[in-house]
């Protein structure tokens, strides 16, 4: 049984487009007569997916899943296989739910896999950017020990919470970067269209100006000779600098540096810290083997060099280091972490261990970015007010002067 995609028209003349399974065409053109509806197009979406290319790793359409609708996926499958109800057919139940063509034609195609014979977690293979090495090793794990309904709530947990620390993210990025831009463009719009219209009348007159004016001249002088050479070349840099992310090595130096930095340095290192503890902890409690699970659980995480370190230490407990000695020699995680996760090794409980670091973390990565947020804005404001007020002062002192010139 394959999935098709269709175009078909009502006896009104209306278009209806939709996802269907069937044997052949010749059938889902019965189907579709049966309903009242008279078949334009079809097509395979297997053949369309080939077309895209599997090496790109793209979904059925150019559209991918986002977490928030591959958590709700989830979620709802492990309700219908928690029901004791065959696998094709919950996720037979799940194609007929979903209103979103691009997530009907992603589970229908899976469900055909599994008719084909296939596991859960091979027939997710074939949609990587959507299903990540950690929710196949998950899936394979539950199916293995018989809890796959157990193993998907968990998914579903970790994928909406990943979606949550994105969004935080997302947002100690964007609101300072509106507020500078912001910023920049009212001091550069001041420069460059309201200094010069005012201080010409100064300099025509031939009186000796303040250092103040003429310094602020130089500005608004430089700021309308090489302002866009300046922003040229930012965006020449930018397109380098992405280009030469793209080498490993290159990626690698630059991660590397990225840990290094004041306060970026760490809040992004301590971000992926919780993500490997998180993932690990998931990972562990599904059964899957701990080497296994470090390895997947590094491969999460954005920071290469990171994820490299990580790699070296599954190395190291396989040689028999424990977990946390291996995990200090990073040099990556915090004392609070490696006290917790060395706690749980020698307790027996590893898993609810990893769990409380990296819920440890997460609430100081909240505090830290409550903390920047809450100081940089008013900064932002006293640094604006400043410039702002040199600029009033550097266009009034001249004006008094002449006012006691003329008085005198």
């Amino acid at each position: 049984m394959g999935v098709f995609t269709y175009e078909a028209l009502d006896n009104k003349g209306r278009k209806h487009k939709g996802v269907l399974e069937a044997d052949s065409p010749r059938q889902l053109r019965q189907k579709l007569r049966a309903d009242g509806l008279a078949a334009v197009a079809i097509n395979q979406a297997e053949e369309k997916q080939a077309k895209a290319g599997k090496s790109s790793g793209q979904s059925l359409f150019k559209r991918n899943a986002s977490d928030a609708e591959v958590a709700l996926l989830t979620r709802q499958l492990a309700t219908l296989v928690a029901a004791s109800i065959p696998l094709e057919e919950c996720l037979h139940t799940l194609a007929k739910q979903i209103q979103k063509p691009h997530l009907k034609s992603l589970i229908s195609s899976v469900r055909s896999r599994v008719l084909e014979g296939q596991t859960l977690a091979d027939s997710m293979a074939a949609y990587p950017k959507t299903f990540d090495t950690l929710f196949r090793a998950m899936v394979a794990a539950g199916e293995k020990s018989g809890h796959l309904d157990t193993v998907l709530e968990r998914l579903a947990d970790y994928t909406e919470h990943r979606q949550k620390i994105k969004g935080q993210l997302i947002q100690a990025m964007i609101y300072p970067a509106i507020l500078t831009l912001v910023a920049i463009g009212v001091v550069t719009a001041l420069l460059t269209a309201v200094v010069p219209t005012v201080v010409d009348q100064f300099t025509h007159m031939g009186h000796e100006l303040p250092a103040m004016t003429q310094a602020l001249i130089a500005a608004s002088d430089f700021t309308r000779d090489y302002g866009l050479h300046i922003v040229i070349t930012i965006l020449v840099l930018l397109i380098l600098r992405q280009r030469l992310l793209r080498k490993p090595k290159h990626r690698l130096t630059h991660d590397r540096i990225l840990l290094k930095l004041p306060v970026a340095g760490s809040v992004f290192g301590g971000v992926d810290c919780a993500r490997f503890a998180r993932t690990l902890s998931i990972l562990t409690s599904s059964s899957v083997p701990l080497l296994e699970g470090m390895k997947i659980s590094a491969d999460v995480l954005v920071n290469t060099h990171m994820r490299e370190s990580l790699r070296q230490a599954a190395d190291r407990v396989r040689e028999g280091t424990s977990l946390w000695r291996a995990l200090d020699q990073t040099l990556l995680f915090s004392p609070m972490m490696l006290h917790i996760i060395a706690s749980g090794e020698k307790s027996g409980e590893l898993t609810a261990m990893l769990a409380r670091a990296a819920d440890n973390q997460d609430q100081q990565f909240e505090s830290q970015v409550n903390i920047a947020l809450g100081v940089f804005g008013p900064l932002l404001i006293v640094v604006m007010a400043l410039v702002v007020l040199f600029i009033v002062m550097a266009i009034l002192t001249p004006m008094l002067d002449l006012n006691s010139l003329v008085s005198g």
